[in-house]
């Protein structure tokens, strides 16, 4: 089967055609970590790609959005990670005033794929409610995304906070999303900065070593 289709069909928003070309591409045991990085993630980043150029708007990307999520909810149970004990946990977040987390689901679902433990604290996260969350799991790893300008700023708040409470010592902090680079990475004080979810586990895999 032509993993193409399933692109096509999240870019051209019709969720019957995910749900049934996924279905029919497992039957042809293509592996669910193929479905995903080949059509599904593919699909939105070209979808992500009209956005900016201005060819899609909001209505579109949540119509591509929910049918990525048809496909993702079919294969997320069968990506399995790896055996034995994980190999660090991992706390992760969208950052508070931001509802946008389909960039955290799919690295949530590769860090796990990975051999990662993860608590995912889900979208628009207040600051305090993350600091708690690495005070109590006391994680590895804290990740955090924003697609929005006007919230990647917050980022600043928790590092700061965690600093003045000592928490920084044994936690590495990685920061993602599109409007972030590694400029803003370094500028607010985090361990590293991934441009997508293969990019997020190598870097965390390179952090905890």
């Amino acid at each position: 089967m032509d993993l193409d289709k399933i692109k096509k069909a999240i870019i051209d928003m019709d969720d019957g055609a995910v749900k049934t070309l996924v279905e029919t591409a497992l039957k042809e045991k293509i592996s669910a970590q193929e479905i995903l990085q080949n059509s599904l993630i593919a699909g939105m980043k070209e979808v992500g790609r009209l956005f900016s150029e201005q060819v899609y708007f909001v209505p579109e990307v949540l119509l591509a959005s929910e049918a990525f999520y048809i496909g993702f909810n079919i294969i997320s149970p069968l990506i399995k990670p790896q055996q034995g004990k994980s190999k660090a946990k991992v706390v992760m977040c969208v950052i508070e005033g931001d509802i946008h987390d389909i960039g955290k689901n799919i690295v949530k679902v590769m860090i796990e794929a990975a051999g990662y433990e993860v608590i995912d604290l889900g979208r628009n996260v207040a600051v305090k409610r993350i600091v708690d969350a690495v005070e109590k799991e006391k994680p590895d790893v804290l990740a955090m995304s924003s697609l929005m300008t006007t919230t990647m700023m917050s980022m600043t708040e928790v590092i700061k906070e965690l600093d003045k409470m000592g928490l920084r010592k044994n936690l590495k902090i990685i920061v993602g999303g599109a409007p972030l680079n590694q400029e803003f990475c370094d500028q607010i004080g985090a361990d590293g900065y991934g441009c997508d979810a293969q990019e997020a586990v190598q870097l965390i895999e390179e952090l905890i070593k």
